[in-house]
């Protein structure tokens, strides 16, 4: 995987398949987080405190950035 950080976030290259994808800034911070070896429900609780929203949905969109991931082949766990 190559990544390229952008203004709007990180385009990623999955140099296997040659498709690109683009994560907005919210979705570009998982996967630092990720890569930093950082837990799921720790990175929900520092996405809700930094965007005063509920944990429940910080912990619900975390999940659902790091499904895309998975189902995209560019993270593996």
């Amino acid at each position: 995987m190559i990544s390229t950080d952008t203004d709007d976030g990180t385009v990623l290259l999955n140099e296997r398949t040659g498709r690109y994808w683009q994560l907005n800034n919210t979705g570009a911070r998982v996967l630092r987080a990720l890569l930093d070896g950082r837990q799921p429900d720790g990175i929900a609780a520092d996405l809700a405190d930094r965007y005063a929203i509920d944990a429940e949905q910080a912990e619900r969109d975390v999940s659902a950035v790091i499904e895309r991931l998975r189902g995209s082949k560019l993270v593996i766990s």
